[in-house]
């Protein structure tokens, strides 16, 4: 339970307190005022947060339970792109609100904290 608590408050630290310029550069209206070669640069800033905050959860898994860095690298990988496609749905396609964002990122950890401690995933 210590694991999904600390994963649960690092994905808010960094979900609300570090994420910093990112919260504008990963909206597509942000880059609008701007030459068209910047037009998809909001892609990676998406990817940018995505994988900081996925990083950011994935630290109590590394700490109490996978030492496998393999699987935790593509982990941190999926769990980042996933992470990328539930922003950009909120801040850009304006399909879903904050707390659906949130809900979903909940959720997400919740799912990789089952799959690491009860699928036994070490």
């Amino acid at each position: 339970m210590k694991v999904l608590l600390c994963m649960i408050y690092l994905h808010l630290i960094d979900d609300y307190v570090l994420q910093g310029i990112l919260a504008k550069l990963k909206q597509r209206d942000f880059w609008k005022p701007y030459d068209k070669k910047y037009q998809a640069d909001y892609v990676v800033a998406l990817l940018e947060h995505g994988f900081m905050n996925s990083f950011m959860v994935h630290i109590p898994i590394y700490i109490w339970l996978c030492k496998n860095e393999l699987i935790l690298s593509f982990s941190v990988c999926v769990f980042a792109i996933i992470h990328a496609l539930i922003d950009d749905l909120k801040a850009n396609d304006k399909k879903i609100n904050l707390i659906t964002d949130q809900l979903t990122h909940l959720f997400l950890i919740f799912l990789w904290w089952i799959i690491f401690t009860i699928g036994g995933m070490l």
